[in-house]
């Protein structure tokens, strides 16, 4: 998955966590951006409140194979909270057309897909790097560029519960930024460290994975909220919807 990085000027506990129902209206009203997009069809208005949220929009591929996952086709979305009629229709499209792992989302695969819209929640900064639950949390990880810790080299050691190194101030093309959904994390059969390890590595750091590294991290923890449906529950609502207006 990808994301937009989060503006760390934004508070994100503007969120409504107790209002925070994701429904299938939410994966309707994304998998018809993607409809009309690529037929050309009149687009339904949404129905639902136009709260504001951070979201994200994933594409999965369902297999033909009775009892096989679904496979990922694309996943894209924002930590800034977008209002939920425009921020679902951009990031429907964002994630089909412009997820850099994979090839553009084509008309001919319609039939195939499954849409999951996640409404994220309860942001909040994690103590250290393990300061969160397998299975509940998302996590969000920010770190400067470990040749920054060298300063550091001398200092005793922390706890691995604590993340209290100091780094220096580093400009924003040092810093180094991941995340990883909720659900994500189980499926992988990750634990903590594994979790934080392949963050790192997704972040784009290619090199030694180190105590020191993980304990400079900046980690943000977060839950989410998902719905997903079909191509055959979207389309019954589509017609619906047509047969109503």
């Amino acid at each position: 998955m990808s994301l937009v990085p989060p503006n760390p000027d934004a508070d994100a506990d503007t969120t409504k966590p107790e209002q925070a129902t994701c429904t299938p209206e939410h994966c309707f009203h994304a998998f018809d951006a993607l409809y009309c997009a690529l037929t050309h069809a009149p687009p339904i208005a949404p129905s639902f409140p136009d709260d504001k949220y951070p979201l994200f929009v994933t594409w999965n591929t369902r297999s033909s194979r009775p009892g096989r996952a679904p496979r990922l086709r694309g996943c894209i979305g924002s930590f800034e909270p977008l209002t939920l009629h425009d921020g679902l229709q951009e990031f429907a499209l964002i994630s089909a057309f412009r997820d850099h792992r994979f090839r553009k989302i084509e008309r001919g695969e319609l039939e195939t897909l499954e849409c999951a819209v996640s409404l994220l929640t309860d942001f909040e900064d994690a103590a250290s790097y393990l300061d969160w639950t397998v299975g509940v949390h998302g996590i969000s990880i920010t770190f400067g560029h470990p040749s920054l810790l060298a300063s550091n080299s001398e200092s005793s050691s922390p706890s691995p519960l604590s993340s209290a190194i100091h780094l220096p101030r580093f400009t924003s093309r040092q810093t180094f930024t991941a995340t990883y959904l909720p659900d994500v994390i189980p499926e992988q059969g990750w634990d903590k460290i594994e979790a934080v390890d392949s963050a790192i590595q997704k972040a784009g750091w290619s090199g030694a994975i180190t105590e020191d590294l993980r304990r400079s991290i900046k980690l943000r923890r977060y839950q989410s909220k998902v719905c997903v449906v079909g191509w055959d529950e979207y389309i019954e609502w589509r017609e619906q919807q047509t047969a109503a207006s």
